[in-house]
């Protein structure tokens, strides 16, 4: 007798959520995003936000002038984005899916509904919103006082997650790329950067893995 697939899960019932966040994504719609679609454009006004079920998404901004990128941040289950467009305002950054991706996308009367079963979730959400407002103050005071350097040894430091052998392991595998975009250069600078760290024994980057600290970063470069 051939043996029966399981059941596909729910990603409404499998996604790390709060009691409050779960059941509003139960109401909201169920989306799902191949790898590299677009969620988000910078610039455009609509009152939606996305709650991630499964997958990976990027909010990212961009320069027309010279096609340059810089990622806010990326997220995963558990997590929203487009929380920053509920005052009516034009979109603030573009948000993009990494990976197949599943959302509940919640409109505004949505969450209004939401909101007037249980009023303590505004409180979540003004949370989330002051969290993001003070990353995103951190971020512009370390592009304004830091070199590129000094960026990158924070983005790396952030990511470290200690190993049983006293090594740090980058909790995402990021590209060259990724983490320029991260930290406002150009990949050619980053890869220069970790060369030389690798060469100085700070550093280790396993080919399509996750990158090492192997010690304490120096505090110039």
């Amino acid at each position: 007798m051939p043996r029966q697939k399981p059941p596909p899960s729910d990603p409404l019932q499998t996604a790390p959520l709060s009691d409050d966040l779960r059941a509003l994504a139960e109401r909201g719609t169920l989306c799902r995003f191949a790898k590299g679609a677009g969620l988000i454009q910078e610039g455009s006004i609509d009152d939606t936000i996305y709650i991630v079920l499964d997958g990976r998404l990027r909010v990212y901004g961009s320069h027309l002038v010279n096609d340059r990128e810089i990622t806010h941040g990326t997220y995963g289950p558990g997590e929203y984005v487009g929380e920053m467009s509920l005052d009516g305002g034009a979109r603030s950054a573009s948000v993009m899916a990494l990976e197949p991706t599943t959302c509940a996308m919640i409109t505004r009367r949505t969450l209004e509904a939401h909101l007037t079963e249980r009023p303590a979730f505004a409180f979540e959400l003004l949370a989330k919103v002051i969290r993001r407002a003070r990353a995103a103050t951190l971020s512009a005071k370390s592009m304004a006082l830091n070199d590129v350097y000094g960026r990158l040894k924070q983005l790396l430091e952030s990511l470290a997650e200690a190993q049983p052998d006293g090594t740090r392991r980058l909790s995402e595998a990021l590209t060259h790329l990724e983490l320029a975009n991260r930290v406002g250069c150009s990949r050619e600078m980053v890869t220069r950067q970790l060369n030389d760290l690798q060469q100085g024994g700070y550093v280790k980057a396993p080919r399509g893995g996750h990158l090492l600290l192997l010690k304490a970063l120096p505090p110039r470069w």
